[in-house]
């Protein structure tokens, strides 16, 4: 019997076939599921930044974070960490094998642009 989500996964795998990176953005907030993880095609868990903002002040948002690497990596997926603020947390999130920190640190996002203008 097919469900509401038997054609986005499907769309999913297809993308997946053309090496499109597919990630599920804000993970552990509103609508995201574990089942996601066992059923769609995707390469990258992004931890939402409520948890990367309060992760050297709250012990609970650090065990949060370190159990979805954890639980990522042993799907054998990346994570993505968002709104990297602090060289704490930063310093953090590369003691625990986060693959990606998506900084605010070193810049605000810019339009490309504008990166290849201060970057290159």
């Amino acid at each position: 019997m097919a469900t509401e989500y038997d054609f986005p996964i499907l769309t999913l795998k297809q993308l997946k076939t053309l090496e499109v990176g597919i990630s599920i953005d804000d993970f552990g907030t509103g609508y995201s599921s574990l089942n996601y993880l066992k059923n769609s095609p995707i390469s990258y868990i992004k931890i939402d930044k409520s948890f990367v903002s309060e992760l050297m002040k709250s012990e609970n948002d650090a065990i949060i974070v370190v159990a979805i690497i954890t639980l990522a990596h042993n799907l054998h997926l990346d994570v993505i960490a968002e709104s990297v603020e602090t060289e704490e947390q930063l310093d953090f999130l590369k003691s625990h094998d986060c693959d990606i920190t998506q900084e605010f640190l070193f810049s605000k996002p810019l339009p490309a642009a504008e990166i290849e203008n201060v970057y290159l």
